[in-house]
């Protein structure tokens, strides 16, 4: 067992096992009737955040491992369905990973990620109780225990009818060891492309939580206070950003006097605007991701 084992395994035993981390419930008087860009769980302190950051070599500082600049991911599609509703066509599955392919490409706007989403798979399940499945329900466990595919490698996409407003959810890479059967993603299935989410259905609810799935915070995490999202080049944000503002039209955690202004990166993957209104990664988050993908997933973080 490798030292980098070992020390993961301590974080994972520090961390308790938990999920992607998300703000506490926002404000969603600015969200459309029913569905806003939330999730339900929990937000890692900034101990727990650090504590997995300095479990491999490089940590926060610039001295990162290397990594490919081509990576392919598999990508394994499981649509729950209930009483007859919820199927998507594989049409609609094509089209979510072709926004996955262009957002991580950089070529909606952002920094180019190395990922390369493939289709491997698509499977449908007629399970009501699967259907509505909530964040940490025996459900999620059933479901995921029964369908997932692949090794830590692989990206499972649960698409279902989540209920209380919630998008999604995911789980970081740091959490695949123990806990692998539970890897993956959790999807609105009305917020794929063309869906019924309005207006989060150009399918970046994906993009989002795939960007946990490969060991990104929310820009919003620990508000104006260090350490922020652990991602240099992302600004400090207090809260989540809604809607849709114009990149640089606001700046939330102001820079002290004399230093020059670092505004909202409103635009990122990683915040809470509207799809229409998200549309970039930082060259930062694609050296966190590119690195956690190296000592949590691809298995060549010790060489």
């Amino acid at each position: 067992m490798s030292d980098i084992t070992v020390r993961a395994g301590l974080v994972f035993g520090i961390l308790g096992l938990g999920l992607v981390g998300c703000a506490d419930t926002p404000d969603t008087t600015e969200q459309p009737q029913g569905v806003s860009r939330e999730c339900k769980t929990r937000t890692p302190t900034a101990a727990e955040a650090v504590a997995v950051d300095n479990s491999f070599p490089g940590g926060e500082t610039d001295a990162r491992p290397s990594f490919p600049d081509s990576i392919t991911v598999p990508v394994y599609t499981h649509i729950i369905t209930g009483s007859g509703a919820g199927d998507l066509t594989d049409a609609q599955v094509e089209s979510q990973i072709d926004v996955l392919n262009a957002a991580y490409a950089g070529e909606t706007g952002g920094d180019q990620m190395p990922f390369n989403f493939v289709n491997a798979g698509v499977d449908r399940t007629e399970n009501p109780a699967w259907y509505g499945v909530g964040y940490g329900t025996a459900e999620e466990t059933d479901m995921k225990t029964s369908l997932r595919q692949g090794d830590a490698t692989a990206l499972n996409i649960y698409f279902a009818n989540l209920g209380d407003g919630l998008l999604g959810w995911a789980t970081f890479p740091s959490d695949y060891e123990a806990q692998p059967n539970m890897d993956g993603v959790v999807i609105l299935n009305s917020s794929i492309p063309g869906g019924a989410a309005t207006p989060y259905n150009e399918g970046d609810t994906a993009t989002h939580e795939v960007g946990h799935w490969l060991g990104l915070y929310h820009t919003f995490q620990e508000g104006c206070s260090a350490p922020g999202d652990l991602v240099k080049d992302t600004p400090r944000v207090a809260e989540p950003n809604f809607g849709a503002p114009a990149p640089g039209s606001v700046d939330s955690c102001p820079s002290d006097a004399g230093q020059a202004a670092r505004p909202d990166l409103v635009e990122n993957f990683m915040d809470y605007t509207d799809d229409v209104g998200m549309f970039a990664f930082t060259p930062g988050q694609t050296n966190r991701a590119g690195r956690y993908w190296v000592n949590f997933r691809s298995g060549t973080g010790n060489q």
